[in-house]
């Protein structure tokens, strides 16, 4: 180990981190969209964008005046209309659109282009480019920065060689797909930055034996954030608290459950505000609670379009009268027919079967005239992969794949081997939690129904677990430093390396775009887009 190298370490790491944020700034200043009126990449971006706006311009999350061109809304507006979007009833009792996404971190963006506004004058729709990338640059650069940081230290402390160090850290900024995301706005940074924080506190505390509160705090608040950013998360979340619990009962209970419940306040109580409701938008997926059962009601009386008198007498006895202009129609998605009524714009679900008609409230908040998640309007990877092996092995090793687009986490399973075996009981339970949450994260998407079995869309990588990338670059340590001191092994670690940086910059301008390899494949009609 080279500690009178340090310094000259520290100077290095600090480079990397300059020309990183250097080359993630210079993406955002060129980044258009497709048709060159704004900076917003792709419907899971502009869903976020749009919410932004109506925040602050409109003072509302109704999405409503800013991805319609008219009142009517007959005209969308192509730059900010998007397929990740939601309708259901709003405070006024009518029906708006609102975007699918936890409203926590569209809020916290929309706090900062609140402070532009005021201070500036400039807009996002009249500014869009000007707006827009000034607020990536303090959403994402600056805090990959402070990721930066955190990790850099990270590297220092566990690491063993100069030459293992220096691989890790390059490998941070130029070689995995969180850069590439940098031109974005997207949850994925957010939560990677905040995993990076909750296990330097939780090292701190396990490994180093530190017991200040403040640590604890830190790892419940930061461990909190990610999971509000990437549900699935709440492995890290859950495993974190368990092992500081087991290490310290009375600090953990006066820091870190403070801390996280900080998290959650703000993560329930924004989603509260925008839908009325605590559950967030994407648990919206079938019908409500049943309203009332109306017995002898034929599948043939519902094909008229009215509304059977015993239905609406029974509504009715329920405080839910139906005007004249009701109706019943089709639904949009799947088998089925619901009630509308314009009048007071109320929907419900109705099911029919062998009895008469169950009644239902409305809940299916994806499920609307111009909802392009009906099945029949789906395209590409969005159908699904109908073969749950497939699936695997194109996210481990495929078009998709974890370790073929980014060979050099093998180096982290094997390093996390390594520290199961040879290392001291700390780190043996590092290797432990990361070996674990990327299991149980890998085993719940594989697992997933044909729907969401879609790669994460288009999308330059299984985007879903980049989150992970700390973990796995910390995890990776052990293996180069072992390697550091052959030549034959480096050259091959240089090599997981290259095609690493390869896989990252392909789709530096947009991460929204298939990988190289789906596209190479494409090209020999192995698959088709």
């Amino acid at each position: 180990m080279s500690e009178d190298n340090a310094a000259l370490r520290k100077s290095i790491y600090v480079l990397l981190i300059v020309a990183a944020c250097g080359s993630m700034t210079g993406r955002i200043w060129t980044v258009q969209s497709s048709l060159g009126e704004t900076p917003l990449l792709s419907a899971n971006d502009r869903s976020r964008w749009a919410t932004i706006r109506a925040l602050v311009d409109h003072g509302t999350y109704e999405l409503d005046e800013v991805i319609f061109l008219d009142e009517a809304q007959t005209r969308r507006n192509r730059e900010w209309y998007s397929i990740d979007m939601v309708r259901h009833r709003g405070a006024d009792g009518r029906e708006h659109y609102y975007s699918s996404k936890p409203p926590l971190l569209a809020t916290m963006v929309a706090g900062k282009y609140w402070l532009l506004k005021q201070a500036t004058g400039i807009t996002l729709s009249e500014h869009p480019f000007y707006a827009a990338r000034f607020l990536l640059i303090t959403t994402n650069v600056l805090p990959m920065v402070v990721y930066f940081l955190v990790l850099a230290s990270l590297v220092e402390r566990l690491g063993t060689t100069d030459w293992g160090r220096l691989f890790a850290m390059v490998c941070a900024t130029f070689g995995t797909f969180l850069t590439t995301f940098g031109v974005t706005l997207t949850n994925h940074l957010p939560a990677a930055i905040s995993a990076v924080i909750a296990i330097w506190a939780a090292l701190a505390i396990w490994r180093d034996g530190r017991r200040q509160w403040w640590l604890f705090a830190i790892c419940g608040f930061f461990a909190a954030m990610t999971a509000t950013n990437e549900l699935p998360a709440l492995a890290l979340f859950a495993l974190l608290g368990a092992a500081l619990l087991w290490r310290s009962p009375q600090r953990t209970l006066i820091g870190f459950v403070p801390g996280a419940l900080l998290v959650a306040a703000a993560f329930f109580g924004t989603n509260y505000i925008a839908h009325g409701t605590w559950r967030p938008p994407y648990t919206h997926r079938q019908d409500g609670p049943m309203v009332v059962q109306v017995p002898g009601i034929t599948t043939a009386e519902l094909e008229t379009g009215q509304v059977p008198d015993a239905m609406r007498e029974a509504l009715a006895e329920q405080d839910l009268p139906v005007s004249d202009q009701a109706k019943i129609e089709p639904r949009w998605i799947g088998e089925g027919w619901m009630l509308w009524d314009p009048a007071d714009h109320l929907r419900l679900a109705l099911v029919v079967d062998d009895t008469g008609v169950r009644v239902h409230r409305w809940d299916n908040w994806y499920e609307y005239e111009r909802s392009y998640w009906i099945d029949e309007r789906k395209t590409g990877v969005d159908r699904g992969e109908p073969s749950r092996a497939v699936y695997a092995m194109n996210v481990l090793v495929g078009h998709r794949g974890i370790f073929s687009l980014t060979p050099i986490w093998l180096l982290s399973v094997v390093g996390a081997g390594y520290w199961l075996v040879h290392r001291q009981e700390s780190m043996r339970g590092f290797a432990l939690l990361v070996l674990g949450v990327s299991g149980i994260i890998l085993v719940f998407y594989l697992m997933r129904p044909l729907a969401d079995r879609n790669y994460g869309g288009v999308s330059c990588t299984f985007r879903w677990m980049i989150w992970l990338t700390p973990l796995w670059l910390v995890a990776l340590l052990p293996a180069v430093d072992r390697m550091a001191g052959c030549r034959g092994w480096r050259a091959i670690a240089g090599a997981m390396l290259l095609v690493s940086v390869i896989s990252a910059s392909y789709a530096s301008l947009n991460p929204w775009s298939h990988s190289w390899i789906y596209q190479y494949w494409v090209y020999l009609q192995w698959i088709t887009p």
